[in-house]
């Protein structure tokens, strides 16, 4: 089991993973939701968002499966952590991490019912899915906009499409992450949110319990996945965190 603590700052007492895999919805995890949830709790995490790999991605389940059965089985993971966060006192929220050809997004504010309604998302283009996700009032977040990797053929930008940008991705700079380590594909994901206007996010993409720390840090406890989306989209004061070091909501080194 993890044996991480984090440590916060004390303006900033609650934490929340943003981008966290379960074994149950993406095949590249190794842990179930019901184990990230206790492990994330242990961290010192009020809440964390579940956001599995869909069909564009390196989801676990079966693409071929009728829509609805897809989907009823994509969610075990969020459920199955849902169920434990419940009982140990951890908020778990629903999200997922959409893939077009290699390009991610992290996608908020929708739930089951929304994906079961809309089988067209299984075809929809960047600008499509930005106008669905839009119009059931949830948000596109760009996942780790200038990451190279074998499975990523370019970089491909969307300013016009997304709400904000995944400014730090912790297993990109955390010195505890053994994958895609690389700060400056941050680096260079902070300049462009800057350069765009764009909200910034953090979060650890995070597969199995040894975790990072990463994430976002608030003043207050957050509600729901609702209140997470306002928190982003008006500016609120929060800060990012790679799991090592902190940063405050533009991206910029907050030194110690």
């Amino acid at each position: 089991m993890n044996a991480l603590k984090i440590k916060l700052p004390a303006e900033y007492p609650y934490l929340y993973e943003t981008h966290l895999h379960t074994s149950q919805g993406s095949a590249c995890a190794a842990d179930t939701g019901s184990e990230m949830a206790k492990a994330c709790k242990e961290a010192g995490y009020t809440g964390i968002i579940v956001t599995d790999h869909n069909w564009g991605g390196n989801t676990a389940v079966n693409r071929h499966m009728p829509w609805k059965e897809w989907v009823n089985a994509f969610v075990k993971g969020y459920e199955d952590a849902k169920k434990t966060g419940d009982r140990i006192g951890l908020d778990v929220f629903f999200g997922y991490e959409a893939g077009y050809r290699g390009t991610e997004f992290l996608i908020y504010g929708v739930d089951k019912e929304f994906m079961l309604f809309h089988e067209e998302l299984r075809t929809a283009t960047v600008e499509r899915q930005y106008r669905m996700v839009h119009e059931a009032g949830g948000m596109v977040v760009h996942a780790h906009p200038f990451r190279e990797e074998y499975y990523i053929p370019e970089v491909r930008l969307y300013p016009g499409y997304v709400d904000a940008v995944e400014g730090v991705n912790a297993a990109h700079s955390s010195h505890r992450s053994k994958s895609h380590n690389n700060a400056e594909f941050d680096e260079k994901a902070v300049d462009y949110g800057r350069q765009h206007g764009l909200p910034m996010t953090a979060g650890s993409d995070i597969h199995k319990t040894d975790l990072l720390g990463g994430g976002m840090a608030f003043r207050r406890k957050l509600k729901s996945i609702q209140d997470f989306m306002e928190a982003v989209r008006n500016g609120e004061d929060y800060l990012l965190t790679n799991g090592d070091d902190w940063f405050a909501k533009d991206g910029s080194r907050i030194m110690p």
